[in-house]
């Protein structure tokens, strides 16, 4: 798991609001298939946007940061049907990866 300050996370859902999900969570939840392309779609970008359809409500809520745990990553937001996962990746080349240092 990933442990992040304040102003971390406020940088990582600023830059996210650039991003396009990328990958989908269904009715059946959190399935080891869905964990495994997250896992490699994290490996690539570092920064993602998963779109939750199949929970409603208040699960919403609970998917995030068990996505997150399954992917060993760090949950930064759950704004409606829509998380954004972080997980920094330093096999990436410097000009892809997310610069956190200064915050």
């Amino acid at each position: 798991m990933v442990d992040l300050t304040g102003k971390q996370k406020k940088q990582l859902r600023g830059l996210g609001q650039l991003l396009d999900p990328v990958a989908t969570v269904g009715k059946e939840g959190i399935t080891d298939p869905v964990v495994r392309a997250i896992g490699e779609l994290l490996d690539k970008r570092e920064l993602i946007k998963v779109r939750l359809t199949g929970p409603s409500g208040a699960a919403r809520k609970e998917v995030g940061p068990a996505l997150a745990q399954a992917a060993d990553a760090a949950c930064i937001a759950v704004v409606g049907k829509t998380v954004l996962l972080y997980r920094p990746n330093t096999n990436l080349k410097p000009a892809k990866r997310i610069d956190l240092a200064g915050q």
